[in-house]
């Protein structure tokens, strides 16, 4: 599934690369596309044929906490452009299905739904998919800023929720959810909810995240079965 090495060397080192041209562009997308273009862990992406440099950033989760496991049923939530479908898949994981508004390039077996995660719809399609209830839930999604940090958020914030709810809703006793979120007094809120729902919560943070990044990773396994009494769980 994931294409081996093209060309250079195992961590991408070199010289910085530079921007060929720098018309039509903010200085804040050129600044954007320079630190990609620089940065170790995009570049070993890139020689691994990873699609982004978020596969580390699984593969460190999975490695450290015990996930992703051949056999397993996952739901991918905010899959584009599938840099943790290509884990997933390199891990034996044969049922996995993933979503997002961006469209994927297709990384067989998985089925991946270009929709809104959030259309109340979309839940079944994916549980559906996978042919029965997933033994794990992640989640990469962000939303769209604004630029205006309080606002930005909340919107991240009630992203977490949805993908709390849905993880809630199908996952089975014994269930993992793996979830991105950034640094904030909210996010105690959600780590709170997690611990009533699940055995183990962990605040991560891999080492392919950017370290002046206030992105976070959310663990949570062992999940303890749907708190609500008698809800049957979505594709059940």
């Amino acid at each position: 599934m994931v294409k081996p090495p093209t060309g250079g060397t195992e961590e991408g080192r070199g010289k910085p690369a530079r921007l060929k041209t720098a018309k039509m562009r903010t200085p804040s997308s050129q600044a954007w596309l320079s630190r990609q273009i620089n940065d170790p862990w995009s570049a070993k992406a890139r020689a691994h044929g990873y699609r982004s440099r978020a596969a580390y950033k699984l593969t460190d989760i999975a490695d450290r906490f015990g996930l992703l496991k051949p056999g397993q049923r996952v739901i991918d939530l905010g899959a584009a452009p599938g840099g943790w479908t290509q884990v997933a898949l390199e891990r034996g994981v044969t049922r996995i299905a993933g979503v997002d508004l961006l469209p994927v390039e297709p990384l067989p077996p998985a089925i991946l739904i270009q929709a809104d995660f959030t259309d109340p719809d979309v839940g079944d399609q994916l549980v559906e998919a996978l042919g029965g209830p997933p033994d794990l839930v992640m989640s990469d999604m962000a939303p769209n800023t604004v630029g205006h940090r309080r606002t930005d958020h909340l919107r991240i914030v009630g992203l977490i929720d949805a993908a709390v709810d849905f993880a809630e809703a199908v996952l089975p006793p014994g269930g993992a959810f793996v979830a991105k979120a950034f640094q904030g007094g909210e996010i105690s809120e959600v780590i709170t909810r997690l611990k009533r729902s699940f055995a183990h919560v962990r605040n991560v943070k891999p080492p392919a995240s950017r370290a002046d990044s206030s992105e976070t990773y959310l663990v949570a396994t062992g999940f303890r079965g749907h708190p609500a009494a008698g809800l049957a769980p979505v594709g059940r």
